[in-house]
């Protein structure tokens, strides 16, 4: 069995791998949405495990920016103040995969050192904390959950030798009952790709520049995006590939440094979750032919922009080239999805997209 559960999660990510048999499922958690979707939604997801018996055999982090990983945030909360008051636990977690930022960019730098001082010391500190960059944002949340993780008693990426989630530490499939998982991203390339920019940033900032104003549109809002974990899962002859917030051309270097590409260069896969929310920055015209599905999964609410209708429309025309029907499910009406259905018909270019009715928590696949 393999079910993948698609929370709504408005403008984040919040899904649920289910699989094992159907006497006794297993459960995998993968991020957690921005706030208050785990009390609109997870919670209850959560409660519905356990009231079957069963537990979170694995929570992982795709990155840590706001839209993913505040909703683990707040479960993790609550099972702190169920431990300290020993009241019962809303969920059992075995295990936490979850790449902090020492770990994926400040490994060997002082680079989470210096973007500290540099947005502690700055004269616009209030600035800071009305809008602070993901970046430095994503390095605090991510700290609070290695801490929740340290405090719970729950193992942090204990499968992988050095602590970190890539593709060159874990170049074999990890199992778990009839699961398989392949890390394919990040890569270890494309960590010290992001360190060099980052450095780079540094030095051309912190000597000249004590005004947040003048460097916060130049903070890498795609940092932690492109330090997310991205996994192969398979079980029982099925595919599914999570991207997290991850660029194309980085999950296609990981898949390939994998020998997951076929001799031709593609992969195909039962269901792929759209790289960052349906954001056509992350992705191409030529991803959708290299990287194909029968079921696209798109979690975004219109936020930034998201789904981009270039987006759809990549994935509709590539399908129709190749002579393939597709579904699309995505968890919220957008002006991007109402204009796809008006100018690509569904009949004409072979998709059928569903949409999550607003009533229903989630939607298994």
């Amino acid at each position: 069995m393999l079910n993948l559960h698609v929370l709504q999660a408005e403008n984040g990510d919040c899904l649920i791998l289910e699989f094992g048999t159907t006497d006794t499922p297993k459960y995998i958690l993968i991020d957690g949405g921005p706030q208050t979707i785990y009390d609109h939604y997870l919670k209850r997801q959560l409660q519905k495990i356990k009231n079957n018996g069963a537990k979170l055999e694995l929570v992982i982090v795709s990155h840590v920016d706001n839209d993913h990983i505040i909703g683990l945030l707040d479960m993790m909360k609550e099972l702190d103040v169920h431990q300290t008051n020993s009241l019962e636990k809303t969920i059992s977690i075995d295990a936490i995969w979850h790449n902090s930022f020492s770990r994926t960019l400040g490994d060997g730098t002082n680079i989470e050192t210096r973007l500290r001082k540099l947005f502690s010391t700055t004269d616009d500190f209030s600035y800071v904390l009305s809008k602070p960059s993901k970046a430095t944002r994503g390095i605090r949340e991510g700290d609070h959950l290695t801490r929740y993780a340290l405090k719970l008693n729950i193992p942090l990426n204990s499968q992988f030798k050095r602590g970190l989630i890539s593709v060159d530490e874990a170049p074999q499939a990890i199992t778990m009952e009839n699961l398989s998982l392949r890390i394919v991203g990040p890569t270890k390339k494309s960590l010290e790709e992001l360190k060099k920019k980052w450095i780079e940033w540094l030095d051309k900032h912190e000597p000249k520049t004590r005004d947040l104003r003048k460097i916060y549109p130049m903070s890498d809002r795609s940092v932690p995006n492109l330090s997310s974990i991205m996994i192969l899962v398979e079980a029982d002859g099925k595919k599914i590939l999570l991207t997290g917030d991850a660029r194309g051309d980085h999950l296609i270097q990981g898949l390939r440094q994998a020998n997951l590409l076929n001799p031709n260069g593609t992969l195909h896969v039962d269901i792929l979750k759209v790289p960052h929310h349906g954001s056509c920055r992350n992705v191409d015209e030529e991803f959708f032919k290299m990287i194909t599905a029968d079921t696209y999964v798109i979690s975004a609410n219109g936020k930034d922009g998201n789904p981009d209708l270039e987006t759809l429309i990549w994935i509709v025309k590539g399908a129709k080239e190749q002579h393939r029907n597709i579904k699309i499910l995505v968890t919220n009406q957008t002006s991007s999805t109402e204009k796809l259905l008006e100018e690509y018909l569904p009949d004409e270019y072979g998709y059928k997209l569903t949409v999550m009715e607003k009533e229903i928590p989630s939607l298994v696949i």
